[in-house]
């Protein structure tokens, strides 16, 4: 075992038996990639016009631009996973192999926040993917956005109070009745993560202390991956790194 990732003998499978994420539909008038979806007409209503009654409440977020990762606790071990459910350590990418190294070298911070089966998802912003981020400060290269257990996910407020004082979210922009993406994104140009542009929001729509659905709207002129070297034909642009090798 090197730099806490475990040896080659180990096969290639999803620890959870499933993705660690899966995808959230679009609002209308945000930028769907090729693989992406909406929302439905009812859902879009709710999240930005009208509630169903008293019980729905609208809790909206900034949207992060990384990569979505997970961290999970299975028979005791704390796991670094890539959003197909793979081990983080396994990918191609310098920036889940990091993603792993970081998980280890911070394996204590998870354990105060997992139970056994539990995962924390959030989005790894170490390498730079349409948006620039300085991460200095106050602020590191992870932040958590849902604690799911299989496809269950816990409140906003069960979030809370697991990560408090031990990880960042993303900031919270609102929490009540339906507000309209341009009222949100304005809200949101003074509550982000420090970057060159911010992509958009996430609509959390909880009913009855139970999450009932999520939506999202990103920028219509944001273009994807930009910044990564696959896309771009340039050197990868870090928003973050060790300052040690990951071989050392």
């Amino acid at each position: 075992m090197k730099n806490g990732e475990p040896s080659d003998s180990i096969p290639l499978e999803k620890p959870l038996g499933r993705k660690a994420y899966g995808s959230i539909g679009h609002l209308p008038n945000s930028r769907l990639g090729p693989k992406d979806h909406c929302v439905t007409e009812g859902q879009a209503r709710i999240c930005t016009k009208k509630s169903r009654d008293k019980h729905d409440k609208i809790i909206v977020q900034e949207k992060l631009d990384g990569s979505c990762t997970a961290v999970t606790l299975i028979n005791g071990e704390i796991i670094a996973l890539g959003r197909a459910g793979y081990r983080a350590f396994t990918s191609p990418y310098e920036q889940h192999k990091m993603f792993a190294l970081w998980v280890k070298k911070n394996e204590s911070r998870f354990r105060k926040c997992l139970k056994e089966g539990e995962r924390l998802v959030g989005e790894w912003l170490a390498q730079a993917h349409g948006t620039l981020y300085d991460i200095s400060n106050d602020y590191e290269p992870w932040a958590v956005f849902d604690l799911m257990i299989e496809i269950k996910r816990f409140t906003v407020e069960e979030l809370k109070e697991r990560v408090d004082s031990v990880f960042l979210m993303p900031n919270q922009i609102h929490e009540g009745q339906p507000i309209t993406v341009e009222q949100a994104m304005q809200i949101h140009e003074s509550k982000k993560w420090p970057c060159d542009i911010t992509e958009g929001v996430v609509y959390r729509v909880e009913r009855k202390e139970k999450v009932d659905f999520l939506a999202k709207w990103v920028r219509p002129t944001k273009v994807d991956g930009k910044y990564l070297p696959e896309i771009s034909g340039k050197e990868a642009i870090w928003n973050w790194r060790f300052n040690e090798q990951l071989d050392s």
